[in-house]
């Protein structure tokens, strides 16, 4: 079988707010992950475990404490010409999360999306780049009417359509979608998942999508990565990770998913995390260990042994 192409390659990525006083915050705290040509890997995790930042800092909205992000080899925060950020820019595109904030409200809808097209110089004059806009607003499911029109004219699922079609506009390889649905109804939630796995396909995309609700994560990602307070605590394929979750951290978030049969709800137990129950020896740093082909768990040596245990 071919080897997976790395897309993206994050090394040992810290990203540490009032670094070095007493308020320090480890948003990111080496953290190592590949994405790969053409998969989506979702990123989950409690608020405030550091899920936007790496998205953000990846794309280089934050500068990286230390560590490294290559992109198709090339080192994404080293020094770069103007000319070079614009070509990278054109690779890496981001979806964010509030469809309302994240559209400038003076803005026609045709501006929004034709601004990438107007800075790469996409379009060769006013007609071509009209057809192009119309061109993304039917990719997105929306009409050349809504062309002309302003956002707060628009639902919160449109809105985050017009989002998706200006992160399309520019022909990107890698999109980073940082909670594209938690601030959409759920009926519009399975519409916007539909559109960016149906794009995925036609535009052969590569997505990071970072969300708390792990049961449509594990709709849309190929693999998942869970965080906590700024580390990646386990790291497998989707249906393994939800039928043998090892890391305690990740069995609490799965326990808290909910089910759609009252009777069973009611019954269900769910399970508290408790961070003192690891076994580590005085000094010992934990790493991710691979427990299996492609299951990743942060862990010590001992408990290495245990979750090995636990598989067989």
């Amino acid at each position: 079988m071919a080897e997976k192409e790395k897309l993206v390659e994050v090394k040992n990525l810290k990203l540490y707010f009032n670094k070095g006083k007493p308020n320090e915050v480890k948003a990111v705290d080496n953290v190592s992950i590949d994405i790969y040509r053409g998969e989506t890997l979702g990123l989950v995790g409690e608020s405030g475990s550091g899920k936007s930042t790496i998205g953000r800092t990846i794309i280089r909205l934050y500068q990286a404490t230390e560590g490294q992000v290559f992109f198709k080899g090339v080192n994404v925060h080293g020094k770069k010409t103007s000319a070079e950020l614009k070509k990278l820019n054109r690779k890496m595109q981001m979806i964010f999360q509030d469809p309302y904030a994240s559209l400038n409200p003076r803005m026609t809808v045709a501006d929004i999306i034709a601004e990438g097209i107007d800075i790469h110089g996409l379009a060769e004059n006013k007609k071509d780049r009209l057809e192009k806009v119309y061109k993304l607003l039917a990719m997105v499911g929306l009409s050349q009417e809504h062309a002309n029109r302003y956002p707060h004219e628009f639902s919160g699922g449109q809105r985050q359509r017009i989002g998706i079609a200006r992160a399309l506009a520019v022909k990107p390889e890698f999109i980073i979608a940082d909670e594209p649905i938690s601030a959409l109804d759920v009926s519009i939630q399975a519409q916007v998942v539909n559109l960016m796995k149906k794009l995925q396909r036609e535009q052969e995309i590569t997505y990071l999508f970072i969300a708390h609700d792990l049961s449509m994560v594990k709709y849309i990602s190929d693999r998942i990565a869970v965080m906590y307070f700024g580390k990646i605590v386990e790291l497998a394929e989707s249906n393994e990770l939800y039928r043998n979750p090892i890391h305690p951290y990740t069995k609490a978030l799965l326990s808290a998913i909910p089910l759609p049969d009252p009777a069973t709800e009611r019954a269900r137990k769910r399970i508290a995390y408790d961070p003192s129950q690891h076994r580590y020896k005085p000094g010992e740093e934990c790493k991710l260990c691979e427990i299996k082909k492609g299951h990743w768990v942060m862990c010590s040596e001992e408990e290495f042994a245990l979750y090995q245990n636990q598989l067989c």
